[in-house]
Order: C-alpha cells, then structure tokens, then sequence
C-alpha cells in the first residue's frame, strides 16, 4: 500500500488527485494528532484514500433506473456481499460496505441525526464488514488495516467528523460537491473554491461532455 506519487507530465490526469490526497493527508494528520490516536501508517494512509476516492460523489451513491442518485442501503449491500458467488466479490462487497459506513457516519453526522437509521447502525455495519475482511486473512497488509479499522472504528469516525468540522476544512463537504461539480461542468466559481483550498484543478482532465 505504498503511496504513489505520478509524474504529471506522465500522467497528467492523475495530479489533481495527488493534490487531493495531499489536502486530506494533512487534515487526518492533524485529526490524528488532536484525538491522540495513533495508528499504523497504512491504515492512515486507507483513510486518505478513502476521503480522495469519495471526492466524487459518483464513487458514493448508486444511480436508480430513473438516473437519480441515491444513498445505496447497508443492509442491501451486505446481502449482496454475503451472496456473492466468488471470494473475491465478497471481500469487495464488505469492502464498499465498511467504506460506506465509515464516510457517511464520519462526514454526515448531523443528517443521519435527523434520520431513523442512526449513526450507532452505521458504525455496527462498518464495524462488521471491516472485521469480516480482517478475519479473512487473505493478505496479511489488508489484514493490519481492516483488523484496525474495525477494532477502532468509532474513534475513526470521530476522526472524519474533525476532518468535516475542522476550522480552515470547515466546507470539506463542500469541496467535494465542488470538485465533482468543476469536473462535469469546469465552473469558474467551483475552481476559484477549490484554489482557496489549497486543490489546484489539473483542465488537462477532459469533463464527459468533451
């Protein structure tokens, strides 16, 4: 789980999400460090990843026959997993539903607040499917991290939770709807946003309508 750091005039459409992984490194860091967790560098380095990959909001909700976006259903993922026919799309099904669980118990607390599936059902789920990956034992790196996340789970979603509230990251939701917006529509608005917060949109990444 080493982290990679592309070469732009190589790949040039990868940059952007290095200045992404960099942004959310530093607010775990500091997250991290206020709440004196202290945990192992690839585990840190999962939960980067796991903020960078939700940057889109494509990535975390599912689109239904009417072409809506929706939240998709913990429950219905973890039947799907548990059903699936090989090992492999089993673990990648407990991996979305810890995933899942884990973002939207961190950054929408206050929403889920408000909703009849609170966030305890939310960490339960996340808790689970992360603990299911790490007694698999199938690769023993993955094993660290998923065994970590599940024991420590509630103190990670807390971490995200700083992450989301954090004075200077205060519009970290946000600047995801922002960066998802910049990337379908190269809004000036939603680029001169992400510049404040320290993300620099790489235009050598072609929107879909291109």
């Amino acid at each position: 789980m080493a982290k990679l750091k592309p070469k732009k005039q190589q790949h040039p459409g990868l940059s952007v999400v290095k200045e992404a992984t960099d942004f959310f490194k530093a607010r775990i860091t500091e997250a991290l460090d206020n709440q004196k967790v202290a945990i192992h560098p690839n585990t840190e380095f999962y939960l980067v990843d796991l903020l960078t990959r939700f940057i889109s909001s494509d990535n975390l909700f599912t689109v239904d026959e009417n072409g809506a976006r929706r939240q998709e259903v913990l429950a219905l993922l973890f039947g799907a997993a548990m059903s699936s026919p090989s090992a492999g799309e089993k673990q990648r099904g407990l991996r979305r539903l810890g995933d899942v669980s884990l973002y939207t118990a961190g950054f929408f607390q206050d929403s889920l607040a408000r909703k009849i599936v609170d966030v305890d059902y939310y960490i339960g789920m996340g808790r689970n499917a992360y603990g299911s990956l790490a007694a698999d034992g199938r690769d023993a790196l993955f094993q660290t991290v998923f065994s970590e996340l599940a024991r420590q789970f509630h103190r990670f979603v807390d971490v995200l939770g700083e992450v989301s509230a954090a004075d200077g990251a205060k519009d970290s939701k946000d600047i995801l709807r922002q960066y998802d917006l910049w990337l379908k529509t190269r809004s000036e608005r939603a680029e001169k946003k992400l510049k404040q917060a320290g993300i620099i949109p790489n235009k050598l990444v072609k929107p879909d309508w291109q």
